[in-house]
């Protein structure tokens, strides 16, 4: 058998775009030989995976899932992206990104996730690998957010829904207290309807990013210089509209879609006092949008690449 040294595990990678170890394990098969091993790779949808992995996937689908645990509960939320919207209607998808929002519920990170296993053997990373050679797109797991509490509920909410628990965005709301566990649920999914709509950037005032406010101080200064406001009023006047932007931004401070006249801070504690729980409280939120932070690419459709390749050359 040929050495499999790692001048030529280099030189199959370059070619091939896939990882070390593929590589490895091919020219292992094939005694070294590097075209044969460019076919072991390609025969089993590495190859060909590896030259998708640098295209945009901007579509796909957010998949949520929620289990009780003791008096508490689990949910978690993973966004699986796809090329076209056309594959994230394929079942085949919307079976790995519900089974992947299973998963979630036991990993942390998305990192851990991609290691998590699967029913049939697989590792979340080379279900997806398997896929993007089957279906022929470029996916990705790209992110996953976990919420638990141990005395109430993790209700949730899918918006755009294709299927249950299937859509275009996925919020998680924690509720953290007691009282009857479908009231509280039921309050929780009207909470994540009201975070799907309004995107609300932190849960409490003390929770924005610093970043975030100093930006809009800023623009909010510079503003109210080019509107010539009194120099000695800028700094008051922009500390009114700073509280007003955190209370348009933070979730506890909002006012309830669903009735105005309440804050959801206020809400959730009207709601505690009527269930007899009032320490009844907001832990915390996830809110995943489809795409979102994705740079989409715009270049020219598939016919007008071809009438370019087709046409006369000068």
């Amino acid at each position: 058998m040929a050495e499999i040294t790692a001048a030529l595990v280099m030189e199959l990678r370059a070619k091939s775009g896939v990882g070390m170890m593929d590589c490895k394990k091919a020219l292992q098969e094939t005694d070294g030989d590097i075209s044969a091993a460019i076919d072991w790779l390609r025969a089993k949808g590495l190859s060909k995976a590896a030259k998708k992995a640098d295209r945009v996937a901007a579509e796909g689908l957010v998949a949520v899932a929620s289990r009780e645990d003791g008096k508490g509960e689990i949910g978690a939320a993973i966004e699986f992206n796809s090329e076209t919207d056309f594959v994230a209607r394929n079942e085949l998808f919307q079976n790995a990104a519900k089974a992947f929002a299973q998963k979630g519920l036991e990993h942390h990170s998305v990192e851990a996730l991609h290691g998590a296993e699967l029913e049939n053997g697989n590792t979340i990373q080379a279900e997806v690998t398997n896929m993007i050679a089957t279906i022929g797109e470029n996916m990705q797991l790209r992110r996953a957010a976990r919420l638990s509490v141990d005395e109430g509920v993790v209700a949730s909410y899918v918006h755009n829904a294709v299927a249950p628990g299937l859509g275009r965005i996925g919020v998680l709301v924690a509720l953290h207290g007691g009282g009857d566990k479908v009231a509280l649920r039921e309050l929780g999914r009207k909470i994540a309807m009201h975070v799907a709509a309004t995107a609300p950037l932190s849960l409490n005032t003390d929770d924005l990013d610093p970043a975030a406010v100093e930006k809009e101080r800023s623009v909010l200064t510079e503003k109210a210089k080019e509107e010539g406001k009194p120099e000695a009023m800028i700094a008051k006047i922009v500390e009114g509209q700073i509280n007003k932007f955190q209370r348009d931004v933070v979730l506890t401070k909002q006012p309830f879609v669903m009735n105005p006249d309440v804050t959801i801070e206020q809400l959730v504690a009207d709601t505690g006092k009527e269930l007899g729980a009032p320490g009844l409280h907001l832990a915390g939120f996830v809110r995943l949008a489809l795409g979102e932070g994705v740079e989409k690419i715009e270049g020219p459709d598939f016919a007008s690449e071809v009438a370019s390749m087709m046409a006369p050359k000068a």
